[in-house]
């Protein structure tokens, strides 16, 4: 994120662009008054994303040459218009959606969502940049790659978990000549035994429920192994990839190939995010108050940020408390302060948001969570 007082005193004119698949909608925006300049709809392609630039260009021989892009999306309808105008060099604005409950009396069309785009980035004291953007081309794309391997991996590893669970429910309700083969078996092995059941000369003459249900289970932990090695080999893509952009997070405890990867696509590249402060808010580590009464040093842990992110800082959290000897010392002593396991796992994660970040930042500065 990039620390801004006030937008209207760095640029004379705000674009904002509410996005869609196959359209996007743009309003220019005064930067000093609010008022609306000028508005177009356009394709959302590269032919499209050059008439964008060149109406900018028009509206901007009028208004005043310094511009802003407040683009709705940019990791995702947006994100080909974020890349054509970060490859421009252009100042770009990331914004969330609105809620629907936010938008004035319920009004929604496109103009006016891109009208809103723009005044809601002047009104921001903070103003956030596009994570797949930033100065180093290659670092950009290494970042988009390790999402995009992140994204089909998580798509194997839940398709894995749900075929497992319908195995084992099969297994329970199947006719008792299946069971007796599987009985007793731990997961592994008996995705392994029912993946090698044969579904011919061995149930030839049973009837055709027995059949089917050696024949399903067959299927089902022949699924299971191939996503299974489907998602290991994504790991191992995703460990070269953080390998050759940073290498120095996988040294750091508890930290391997998928929760790195995680950290860097949320950290995105040196200089967007302002604060370490700012990166606990975006994991959801920082602390929020929760006094009551005479309680008034009570905190709770953050529902809100990067859900993601908060599950990768949770996950090194959990390992160093049990692999990490000044982890275990440091959660020994807070108990005995008085501190349940959930405080310890709160302060432990801003601890660690802290240290990845300054690692993050400067490689050289990077310091033990406890």
């Amino acid at each position: 994120m990039t620390s801004v007082l006030k937008l209207s005193e760095v640029v004379d004119v705000v674009i904002g662009v509410d996005t869609h698949v196959q359209t996007h909608a743009a309003a220019a925006v005064d930067a000093r008054t609010g008022g609306v300049l000028a508005q177009i709809t356009i394709e959302a392609t590269g032919e499209g994303y050059a008439e964008l630039v060149e109406f900018a260009d028009q509206v901007a021989e009028e208004h005043g040459a310094l511009r802003a892009w407040a683009i709705e999306g940019t990791a995702s309808h947006g994100r080909g218009l974020a890349v054509h105008l970060s490859g421009a060099e252009e100042f770009v604005i990331e914004l969330d959606r609105p809620e629907r409950a936010a938008r004035r009396g319920g009004v929604k069309s496109d103009p006016t969502d891109a009208i809103r785009a723009a005044r809601e980035a002047l009104a921001r004291a903070r103003l956030a940049t596009p994570r797949g953007g930033g100065p180093d081309p290659d670092h950009a794309a290494t970042r988009q790659a390790l999402a995009t391997r992140l994204a089909i991996r998580r798509s194997a590893v839940q398709a894995a978990s749900d075929a497992r669970r319908q195995l084992f429910s099969a297994v329970l309700t199947a006719p008792e000549p299946v069971r007796a083969r599987l009985r007793g078996l731990k997961a592994k092995a008996l995705i392994a035994k029912a993946a090698s059941l044969r579904t011919t000369a061995a149930w030839a003459n049973v009837d055709v429920e027995t059949a089917t249900t050696v024949a399903c289970l067959k299927t089902w932990a022949q699924r299971i192994q191939a996503l299974t090695a489907e998602a290991e080999a994504h790991e191992r893509q995703i460990r070269a990839l953080v390998r050759s952009w940073r290498p120095d997070l996988l040294a750091q405890p508890g930290v391997g190939p998928i929760v790195a990867a995680t950290v860097l696509c949320a950290w995105g590249y040196a200089g967007r995010i302002h604060s370490e402060a700012a990166f606990a808010k975006l994991a959801g580590t920082s602390p929020i108050e929760a006094t009551s009464g005479q309680i008034h040093t009570r905190h709770r842990l953050n529902p809100y940020g990067d859900r993601r992110l908060n599950c990768a800082l949770h996950t090194i959290a959990i390992t160093r408390q049990r692999h990490d000897p000044a982890t275990r010392a440091y959660t020994e002593r807070r108990t005995r302060e008085g501190k349940n396991p959930r405080e310890i796992r709160r302060c432990l994660k801003r601890y660690i948001a802290r240290d990845l970040y300054r690692l993050l930042e400067n490689p050289r500065k990077g310091l033990d969570a406890t």
